[in-house]
Order: structure tokens, then sequence, then C-alpha cells
């Protein structure tokens, strides 16, 4: 057996499956109790972002995969319960969960003097095993690390709880409380949303301002949006006119719900999806503050001199990258950005590859799946890569282009554009 994939979320079984396609045997590596990724509801003592409220923002057509789709009894945007469901009965149509080997944790990948890889991994019981493969295919992920701000003034002495959104799982634990929700990305929306159905006082505590768009533009979910070609023939430049005016008519302005203005044109950063926040606001339910400055006992005091009462602070602050089991500097050099090429390769380590190290607006299913197709064919061996020369002034290429549009940073430095890419995979 000479191909090993690390993972069985959406990523690795699209790899699975793509492998399966070509008549290749493998393993696939999997530390979980199930296949599932991030969809999956952590068991009793696990970790997991599977809090209970988490749905699709992305809408099921484009987030299923292509050759076996969700349910037609699934709503738009289902719950991660069903997406979990899902993406089992995709391992099993697919006829990859022998394949898979759960509970195993992989703690190490080597080069050999030989050319192959050494995994070491270890399984449930804590019984190591090192085994050699021609190819490596990482699809792990890269939300694996909670990242927590440093404390502020004060902390050591706050009478409340606090915790990172990996650890949050229902609104209805903090029933009656007063609550503090910090961010304002995907997971601080919706997990302030939740709370504001439960818990006595939900604040929104936001240091910067990101454009929310809702999940569906003139009745069509955004992800359908991003792949329409009247879309995609517009310039930048059009498509930001387009959206800004867009938004500007169906909600007015950030600042008129008390939230801060972006500082940046819209597809400059991370957009933020919800239907439900700015509602919410209005509602009265989450009420906007600025970042936090410091904390009094049971009080939190923010930037502007207010303060409120609060039993617990909920960061949603997102996740660092984190591959401790690969050689230093990949796929992240040392700057600080992933460098892979066409966001796959590792040119310096042949034979890695990684799928799923990218973030579009909108559905990643089909980027996943073109590159699962891809790698499976440089791995029967139909397809050929270039130089590294080469491939590292496609990166370096990548990258300019990425720090002009986002400014390069960890978190831009994997941003693609849904059809321009899938076009530059389909050449591949």
């Amino acid at each position: 057996m000479n191909r090993c994939v690390i993972g069985a979320g959406l990523s690795g079984l699209a790899m699975a499956h793509a492998l399966k396609s070509e008549g290749l045997d493998f393993v696939c590596l999997e530390q979980a109790s199930d296949v599932g990724g991030l969809w999956r509801q952590p068991q009793a003592g696990e970790r997991g972002p599977g809090y209970l409220s988490l749905h699709l923002n992305t809408n099921k057509r484009l987030t299923g995969f292509a050759d076996h789709p969700m349910p037609a009894s699934y709503p738009v945007y289902p719950r991660h319960s069903d997406v979990a469901a899902y993406l089992r009965s995709f391992a099993e149509w697919a006829g990859v969960l022998d394949d898979i080997e759960l509970g195993t944790t992989v703690e190490s990948v080597r080069r050999t003097a030989g050319g192959s890889w050494t995994v070491v991994s270890r399984d449930a019981h804590g019984t190591r095993t090192a085994r050699d493969f021609t190819h490596v295919i990482v699809a792990s992920g890269h939300n694996t690390e909670p990242v927590m701000p440093a404390p502020p003034p004060g902390a050591d002495r706050f009478k409340g709880t606090i915790l990172h959104a990996l650890d949050y799982r229902d609104g209805s634990d903090y029933a009656g409380q007063h609550v503090v929700v910090v961010g304002l990305g995907a997971s601080a929306v919706d997990i302030a949303a939740d709370l504001s159905r439960h818990a006595a006082r939900t604040v929104l505590s936001v240091r910067r301002g990101l454009h929310i768009l809702p999940k569906q533009v003139f009745g069509m979910p955004l992800d359908d949006v991003a792949e329409a070609p009247w879309w995609t023939n517009m310039s930048l430049e059009e498509q930001r006119r387009f959206m800004e005016q867009a938004l500007l008519v169906a909600r007015g302005r950030l600042s008129d719900y008390g939230l801060p203005e972006p500082d940046h044109r819209i597809f400059s950063s991370a957009v933020t999806i919800s239907d439900e926040i700015l509602t919410r606001i209005r509602h009265g339910g989450v009420t906007p503050k600025p970042a936090i400055d410091s904390l009094d006992g049971d009080r939190v005091v923010f930037t502007d001199g207010t303060s409120v009462r609060a039993d617990a602070i909920v960061h949603c602050t997102g996740y660092r990258m984190a591959y401790p089991f690969l050689p230093p500097e990949c796929p992240i050099g040392p700057q600080g950005s992933v460098e892979l090429y066409k966001r796959v390769v590792a040119p310096d380590h042949p034979g890695l590859h990684f799928i799923g190290l990218v973030r579009p607006h909108g559905s990643v299913t089909r980027l996943v799946e073109a590159q699962a197709r891809w790698v499976a064919r440089i791995v029967a061996g139909r397809a050929a890569l270039p130089e590294p020369e080469v491939m590292r002034k496609e990166i370096a290429a990548y990258l300019a282009g990425i720090a002009g549009q986002y400014g390069l940073s960890q978190g831009t430095s994997i941003q693609v554009d849904v059809a321009p890419y899938l076009e530059e995979l389909r050449q591949e």
C-alpha cells in the first residue's frame, strides 16, 4: 500500500473517492471515532467546533459531492448533523470505509533517504505503527488550533468563565446568564444569535468591521452567484460595486446597527455570511460593543468606556494552521504564508500533497473534488508536475497577487476565486 491520506472529513473523503476511482490502493488515517470532520458532533470528552446551532453557510447543491448529491429532503442550508450523516453516507456509497483507520492519530511524517515517506501513527489503544508510503496526502483541514487574544488587564480577577468557540455547545447552557461574544466572523455571529434566544443578555464585542453578506442575494444563494457567468465575467471592481450597492439597498450601512464600518473594500478580506445577526441586533437580542479594554471582577469594560456585567466571555477569534507532524516550514513558509503549487503541491517535498487548504468565497467542495482528481492522476502517473523551480515561480506570482488584493497573511495566502481556480485545475 503506497498511498496515505490524512483526515476523513470532506476533503479526505473526496481524496479517498478519487483514489478508489483510479483503482489505487490507500489507507486513510482519521484521529476521530467516525468520518465527517468538523461536521461530526464531538463525543463526550472531545473538543470540537460542532455547536448544536451550526448550519451550512453554503447551499447543499454545491456543498454536496457532484457524483452523490445531498438528499432532496434536506433544506437548502442543512444543520451540522445532517451534513455529518451525509458525509458518512458518501463514504459508504464510495466504498471507502474499509480503507479508513478511525481513532488513529498521525504523529510524524518524514522523508526517508530513499525518497519515500515514513508515517508514524498511534491508534486508540496507544500502539504506534511506522509505515512507508510513496505519496502522502494531507486533508486534515486548517482550523486546527484555537486562537485566544492576550488576556486584557484584570483577566486574572474575572469572576466569570472565559472560553473559545471550540468549547461552545449550545445557548441553553447559558440560560439566564449575561454573555459577551468576541468577534464578527461566522462563529461569532452564529453563536451570538444562538445565545440571544437563551441568555439574559448577549453582547457582541467587535474590534474591526467586516462585510456581512446574507446567504442569498436576489433570491439566489451566494455560491450560485459566485459561479454564474454574469458574475464571473465581471472585473473585480465591477463585482465590488455591484455587491456594495446590493448590500446598501438590502440592509443599509452597518453603522446603522451599531457595528463598525469595514476599513476595507468588499472582497479585500474574508466576509461574514449571516441572515440572522443584523435582525437579532434590530430586535434587541444582541447588543454591539467595541473591543474589550479590561475586565473588572464580574464586569467587562469596553474601549468606549462603557461596561456590562458578564457571566461568560466566548472568544470567536479563529484558528491558526498547525501541522506538527510535518517537516518544518511545510506547508507554511518562513514568512508565515502557505507555499504550495496550485495550492496543492509542496515543490520541495516530492510525494507530499494537500487537499482542501483553500478558502473561497462560497462552497469549497467543487474545488476539493477538482484537487483530488488532479492528485489522483499525479499519483497514478497520468499527470506530471513541472520542475520545482517552475512551481516556486507560480507560488511567488500567486502570493504577489494575493498581497495586492487582500494583503498577505497566513489566512489570505489560501484565498482563491472559485471559477478561475477551477479552470486552473482543469487545465492541469
